[in-house]
């Protein structure tokens, strides 16, 4: 998959991580191994998964030494066994080293993320439903979050409260309800902006109908109530799209597809997943300076 994350915010904030880890300097390094030592170094997968990253290692290294060589063996997505080399890293010790654990941090973060998208997506073969990540992201790595779970197979959700309306129960309660607040809405966006509702009942998705909403949301919803839902939606307003949220799990996934939503949206993607384990392993390549 083509990684199009390249831009000033993401330079800073490697920037930024690098001095968090860095400080003012890296003293086991610079107090173990000659100055002019180099080496070569291989990064490796120690369990199977989906890759996701493999870009954002390689800023990470350049950035601290543009010299440094990289040279990733596989592509993000690629499906790697326990064992396998992903990328091998060669140049001075000392800079490998320095760029070493942010580089390995991002690639078992995306790569964990890709990973467990990966595993909602293989449980929903076969059907048309759109698997979508949420805003729970981490502080700062929305962008490389939403492009792991691109990378595992998923699709994203708005990327901030700036791309599209998305009406959910706090703001129902402001506003004085649906209808209030899709009018509200409505009324003050542009022409080309879609309206999202959140609703828990029956009563809800017919009050978003009515009001013209044009995504509406079955939040918590049990599968009986999903399939009265989309039934409804379907009957009155086909090009109305459907969502179902809440507590979405592996095993629970299909069956809420299975109900005719359109798409499915999984906080769980970005907030509960365990990092691909990946480790970095170095090989001397030559010594130091002589004398």
């Amino acid at each position: 998959m083509m990684f199009n994350g390249y831009n000033d915010s993401l330079v800073q904030n490697i920037r930024a991580w690098l001095q968090e880890d860095i400080g003012s300097g890296d003293i086991t390094t610079w107090t173990t191994i000659e100055e002019g030592h180099e080496s070569k170094a291989v990064i490796h997968a120690k369990e199977d998964g989906i890759i996701a990253g493999m870009p954002v290692a390689e800023l990470v290294f350049r950035t601290v030494d543009p010299s440094l060589t990289f040279n990733p063996l596989v592509q993000d997505g690629a499906i790697v066994r326990k064992g396998t080399i992903i990328a091998e890293v060669e140049g001075s010790t000392h800079r490998i080293l320095t760029g070493e654990r942010l580089a390995l941090n991002l690639l078992q973060r995306l790569s964990g993320i890709a990973t467990k998208t990966r595993s909602f997506v293989d449980v929903l073969e076969g059907l048309s439903t759109r698997l979508v990540d949420t805003r729970k992201t981490t502080p700062g790595h929305r962008m490389l979050e939403k492009y792991a779970v691109r990378v595992g197979g998923g699709a994203n959700h708005r990327f901030g409260l700036y791309d599209a309306v998305m009406i959910k129960d706090n703001h129902i309660k402001g506003a004085g309800g649906i209808s209030q607040a899709i009018s509200r809405a409505r009324a003050n966006i542009p022409h080309t902006m879609t309206i999202e509702v959140e609703t828990e009942s029956l009563s809800q998705v017919e009050e978003a109908l009515t009001a013209g909403a044009d995504i509406i949301m079955l939040d918590n919803m049990s599968l009986e109530g999903m399939t009265e839902a989309v039934q409804l939606i379907k009957s009155r307003s086909p090009h109305v799209r459907v969502e179902a949220s809440g507590n979405v799990s592996l095993e629970t996934v299909r069956g809420i597809a299975e109900t005719g939503v359109d798409v499915i949206s999984v906080g769980r993607l970005t907030y509960s997943f365990a990092s691909l384990d990946i480790s970095l392993d170095l090989n001397a390549k030559k010594g130091g300076a002589e004398g």
